[in-house]
């Protein structure tokens, strides 16, 4: 069993491939033959999940379906001590969830062939968002 703590930068509001900062920061995957990767994140106002790894605007694409679905200013929010993005962040956050888990087979995630990992930023100004990455197997 493998895990390793790491720090992204901050990024702007949309969806980020992540893919390559996570396999960077736990090499160890290499050893593992049949197993399973979790990376989970530490934030109630961004999130994790899998797509499209190769067309930016599949991302856009999301960024604009969730600031539809989920809008800001609306008045009925309570929680809104952070501003406009504050609770709209937070369901965000819960629909996409904290964590991802991909298979790991022969030292490799089994990723298809178009997918990644995006880290969902659903603040303006996020700040650096805190990564728990584990992996076991055999």
């Amino acid at each position: 069993m493998f895990q390793q703590r790491i720090k992204l930068r901050e990024r702007r509001r949309g969806f980020h491939l992540i893919t390559e900062e996570v396999l960077k920061a736990l090499p160890q995957i290499r050893e593992i033959r049949t197993g399973i990767f979790q990376v989970f994140i530490q934030h109630t106002s961004a999130s994790l999940t899998i797509n499209e790894n190769a067309d930016p605007t599949v991302r856009q694409d999301f960024e604009m379906y969730f600031n539809k679905s989920v809008r800001e200013n609306d008045p009925d929010y309570v929680h809104d001590y952070e501003g406009a993005d504050d609770m709209p962040a937070h369901l965000k956050a819960s629909i996409l969830g904290t964590s991802v888990l991909i298979p790991v087979n022969e030292g490799r995630l089994a990723l298809g062939v178009w997918q990644g990992i995006y880290l969902c930023e659903h603040r303006n100004r996020g700040g650096e968002r805190n990564l728990v990455i584990t992996a076991w197997g055999n």
